[in-house]
């Protein structure tokens, strides 16, 4: 579960949801409901003052929702912005006589300009920081011997374990207008006690949403530089990026170009022809195919100092929010086999770690944490050589330290965040659920009358009759309520609204949240909710249990209970 997603609700009105009709209803539809809903509520159809009242309620809220969905123009700027959207504000500039569609695109519009102003007034800072770590000690120790030749003593018996290596990668962005970005940025590199560093600043301008172009410079470093870089889409499936560069050295001008060129193959993969010019020349092609399931990259390089080729697989599992990679790589330099796992552990973090066997090179684990345009990197050599040691302790370890972590730490943490969350998201709307309680409640003792009529009605048919309805924050579905601190119920029973919508022996709820239905409200704001509902249908008793946005249509044969009690 991601909590920092779930404790992220204030109480709205969902007008679909309270005429219980899908979002892509039709005016013919709206209409029915809206019918139907009447001869229930209207204050018209009630004589005692009491019950007048609140039908009178009832019906201004199912009459509201009626006049917005059925306005095509007004429906246009709900679905596109909720309830907020039919404020005034922002809105002053659409006209009546202007279609959905139109209402749509001058809402994308507007959108758009918010965002470039928001744009211009942040930074987008983008950092990346590598610590390489030398473990190699604890596979591959040296010898005594090796020790006293080299004339080294230590006294140490623990192995002896480095940073090899560091690099700090820092930018940022300065919007000047709506087409043109500068970016500074800076890089410090240390290796076994040498650094170099360097300082960029460049300048891109978008010409439209099929070019653009970028200048750059590089103050220090390895010498003054100047570069140019372009991108041009050249047609529907082809487009290309390129430049070129001037380093400025004692021994001379060094001078280096760049050329990309894209084809889209199919609707999932792209194709990449690759050339580098200067001092490391370099000709390269590739293919990705990206699917929502899973990734495939081949490679082919030809050039100085290495050629090689490559394939990965990565496999997607959406649900677990996982991805899982394979890599092999072959070329002058030797071979590479790398296995890997991603993970998102919060909404905005992801973490990954990898193990890289290779020859020469040994074993490897790469360790990496991406917190939002933040990138930390920890590359361990583990040996110098294949051995199983070194492999199975780079697998297994950083599964039972996640999962200590996990367990131990973040789950803890994230579970008392999200009770902060929910109970500072129910004192928010505290007035709010009450009065939607009191609605609640009495737009269920306006249908006590038709409930009844219902009931009789499917009794003698042997129709659909709900025998039990929970809805809110069920307890393996078994009905159980839990409660708040305060005492509070977080499950209600819906068996006389749910039995009033019963219409000849057959019940319909769409895609939408069940806490709009009339008689109903949420009795767990921000917590994961689901509806139980037990009905007879020709004298056989079903159950079923939904979570609260699955649609559900009832009978169905395989909600029967095999062994009612």
């Amino acid at each position: 579960m991601d909590f920092e997603d779930e404790a992220d609700t204030v109480l709205e009105e969902d007008y679909y949801t309270t005429l219980n009709i899908s979002k892509d209803a039709t005016k013919e539809e709206i209409n029915n409901s809206y019918r139907r809903l009447s001869r229930l509520y209207h204050p018209d159809k009630h004589v005692e003052p009491k019950q007048k009242e609140k039908a009178d309620i009832i019906f201004n809220k199912i009459k509201n929702a009626y006049e917005i969905l059925s306005d095509p123009h007004r429906r246009a700027i709900y679905d596109s912005l909720g309830v907020k959207g039919l404020e005034t504000e922002g809105w002053e500039i659409v006209q009546r006589t202007r279609t959905p569609a139109e209402i749509r695109a001058e809402y994308e519009q507007l959108a758009e300009e918010r965002a470039e102003r928001k744009k211009q007034q942040q930074t987008n800072p983008h950092g990346a920081v590598t610590v390489n770590i030398n473990a190699t000690d604890l596979f591959n120790p040296y010898d005594d011997l090796m020790l006293d030749d080299l004339d080294i003593t230590t006294d140490s018996i623990l192995p002896s374990i480095e940073v090899s290596g560091m690099s700090f990668n820092q930018s940022v962005e300065f919007p000047l207008t709506q087409k043109d970005t500068c970016t500074l940025s800076g890089q410090l590199n240390t290796q076994n006690g040498t650094g170099n560093g360097g300082i960029n600043l460049s300048w891109r301008h978008i010409y439209s949403h099929k070019s653009w172009s970028e200048v750059e410079v590089v103050a220090v470093g390895n010498g003054p530089a100047v570069s140019f870089k372009a991108f041009r889409t050249l047609s529907k499936r082809f487009y290309w990026n390129g430049g070129t560069i001037l380093q400025f050295t004692p021994q001379g001008i060094r001078p280096g170009i760049m050329s990309t060129l894209a084809m889209q193959l199919d609707k999932h993969s792209i194709g990449y022809l690759t050339y580098h010019g200067g001092i490391r020349s370099m000709v390269s092609t590739s293919i990705v195919r990206d699917t929502e399931s899973a990734q495939y990259n081949l490679s082919v390089q030809i050039g100085l100092p290495h050629s090689y080729i490559s394939i990965s697989y990565t496999k997607k599992l959406l649900n677990q929010e996982l991805k899982l990679r394979l890599s092999v790589k072959y070329g002058t330099f030797g071979a590479i086999f790398e296995y890997g796992v991603e993970k998102r552990v919060s909404k905005h973090s992801n973490m990954s770690a990898a193990v890289a066997i290779g020859m020469p090179t040994g074993v490897k684990l790469k360790i990496r944490l991406t917190r939002a345009n933040q990138v930390y990197s920890f590359p361990i050599h583990l040996c110098e050589e294949v051995l199983p040691a070194p492999i199975f302790y780079a697998t297994v370890v950083p599964l039972v330290v996640y999962v200590i972590i996990k367990k131990g730490f973040v789950e803890p943490f994230l579970k008392e965040q999200h009770a902060k969350q929910v109970e500072k998201q129910r004192e928010a709307n505290r007035s709010k659920l009450m009065q939607k309680r009191k609605e609640a409640q009495a737009a269920v003792d306006l249908m006590n009358a038709t409930y009844t009529r219902i009931v009789e009605e499917e009794e003698t048919k042997k129709g659909l009759v709900i025998v039990k309805a929970l809805y809110g924050k069920l307890i393996s579905g078994s009905g159980d309520s839990s409660s708040n601190e305060d005492g509070n119920e977080e499950v209600i029973e819906v068996t006389v609204p749910l039995q009033c919508l019963v219409k000849d022996s057959k019940l319909i709820l769409h895609e939408l949240s069940k806490s709009q239905l009339p008689g109903f409200f949420d009795p767990a704001v921000g917590e994961e909710k689901s509806l139980l509902i037990v009905y007879n249908f020709k004298q056989q008793l079903h159950e079923v249990t939904i979570r609260d946005n699955e649609a559900l249509r009832i009978p169905k044969t395989s909600h029967r209970c095999t062994n009612p009690t």
